[in-house]
């Protein structure tokens, strides 16, 4: 029937019907950023007839310029799936829908221009302000401590520098540390072996920053986790990550129950 209408032999079929779930999972996928630079899709079926139905080897996605939730671009960004069960209909409708959770391999690359404008991000900035920090208490006289003008650098073997100024009442102070980028859990990002630079703060101030450097890092622990930034019906999970020049590069899987319509 949908043959007749359509008017298409089997081969044709395949054809069609791979056109038509990449122009709709172009779309959809899309519609999942903020911003897009470039989105391109490509399925997978051998043979092309066993998409009508519902059955495809592979699904890929590479984008680039992707900007997630209005504030977090990445510079690039691609996943492969396992062979994916899909309603046939629902794409017919201009929709993807899943029979059955499927898995993907994802990387993502961030520019380290892009990692500290996320920074200036509200989602980053309302854990590192108007913070009350019983530990230092001493040195803020019990007023809340915020952490801004945040500046990070990529340096080789997963390390990084980090200047910010912690400001409180009408104090200001330089803080400045490096450390080690690691993967906890597949979805945090922890930064390990915190060291205070004091070479970059004066030495007037060195004891104070010290301090404010190590709560610092203590709340960075404590705030990449990527079940935060998941999309409906996605799991995302990492295994490893590599400082590479300027960028930083990730590479894990995506754990889909159901492919979400919009962010």
């Amino acid at each position: 029937m949908l043959g007749g209408f359509v008017g298409f032999n089997q081969n044709e079929g395949g054809d069609w019907g791979e056109n038509l779930l990449n122009k709709v999972a172009s779309q959809t996928i899309r519609h999942l950023f903020t911003r897009s630079e470039s989105v391109e899709v490509a399925v997978r079926c051998q043979p092309s007839s066993k998409l009508l139905q519902g059955t495809i080897d592979s699904f890929k996605m590479s984008g680039r310029g992707l900007v997630i939730r209005r504030e977090f671009r990445t510079e690039e960004m691609s996943f492969e799936t396992d062979a994916v069960s899909l309603d046939f209909s629902s794409v017919l409708q201009g929709k993807i829908a899943l029979k059955q959770p499927t898995q993907a391999i994802a990387q993502v690359k961030l520019t380290e221009n892009d990692i500290n404008k996320s920074f200036q991000a509200e989602l980053v900035r309302k854990r590192l302000e108007n913070l009350s920090l019983p530990a230092l208490e001493s040195i803020s006289a019990g007023e809340p401590i915020s952490f801004t003008d945040i500046q990070l650098q990529l340096l080789p073997n997963n390390s990084i520098k980090l200047l910010a100024k912690a400001n409180w009442s009408d104090k200001s102070v330089p803080v400045s540390l490096s450390c080690t980028l690691a993967v906890e859990r597949r979805k945090r990002i922890l930064f390990e072996n915190v060291q205070f630079e004091a070479e970059d703060i004066p030495e007037g101030c060195q004891d104070i920053s010290r301090q404010l450097t190590e709560a610092l890092g203590g709340i960075l622990n404590e705030m990449v986790d990527l079940d935060r930034f998941n999309l409906d019906g996605v799991k995302m999970r990492l295994n490893r990550l590599e400082t590479k020049g300027k960028n930083l590069l990730f590479s894990g899987y995506a754990q889909i129950e159901r492919v979400p319509q919009n962010p």
